[in-house]
């Protein structure tokens, strides 16, 4: 049986994430993930725009579209842009995990507050929070905050000390935002640690996944006789 829906991920740890994302929506779905870290290290060091790099971003999405999956999604923000440029010659479709929510962002509110763990994120998620806007014709402002000493606890595995920095951060920061933007998938149980804000705070995995289920699931039921 053939892949209905693959994702790429630069971390082991949003296998399991994606999984039940999926899992919820539609059980039956054959999803295919592929992790390859090396490209969100490297995209630290030599910048998304270099040419090697991005040749490998768009190997990487044809590797999870390998076994016949008709939508595969980059989870990975900074890179995110890339992967969804992959040239597929209509075999498969490249998605991005954050576009879905980057679209509510800018209905919810003009000041946009991006937050982010790693620096490279933030110029991605900008530009993709900029596009949705100029695709729904509204003006945004948006602000973004680097929250620098977040990062080493995911690395160490330390969730919990992940979650209240970039929470901590986040909250001392809010108070000119109108919306919040987790702009990485790993940031999303900030979320929670947040639904006392009185702002929306937005994260990726879940509106990201159920429009790529959406699309997969719809894809499968064309190819059927």
């Amino acid at each position: 049986m053939k892949d209905a829906l693959a994702f790429l991920h630069t971390a082991q740890v949003h296998v399991p994430t994606f999984e039940r994302l999926v899992r919820r929506i539609e059980p039956g779905l054959r999803v295919r993930h592929v992790v390859r870290e090396e490209l969100l290290a490297d995209a630290r060091v030599v910048g998304v725009d270099d040419a090697g790099l991005v040749s490998r971003v768009h190997e990487a999405m044809h590797e999870a579209a390998s076994e016949g999956a008709k939508v595969v999604v980059c989870t990975c923000s900074t890179i995110g842009a890339i992967a969804e440029r992959t040239p597929t010659g209509d075999a498969f479709r490249a998605l991005r995990i954050d576009r879905a929510m980057a679209d509510r962002a800018v209905r919810t509110g003009p000041r946009v507050l991006i937050a982010a763990a790693l620096e490279s994120t933030l110029a991605p998620t900008k530009a993709l929070v900029l596009s949705a806007a100029q695709d729904a014709g509204i003006a945004v402002q948006p602000a973004m905050l680097f929250v620098e000493d977040a990062w080493p606890h995911f690395e160490a595995g330390d969730s919990a000390r992940y979650i209240e920095t970039l929470a901590s951060a986040i909250r001392a920061a809010s108070a000119e935002a109108d919306v919040v933007v987790l702009a990485q998938a790993s940031m999303a149980p900030v979320a929670d640690a947040l639904a006392d804000l009185g702002i929306d705070v937005l994260s990726s995995p879940a509106p990201g996944t159920a429009h790529a289920v959406a699309l997969a699931a719809a894809a499968l039921a064309l190819s059927r006789p």
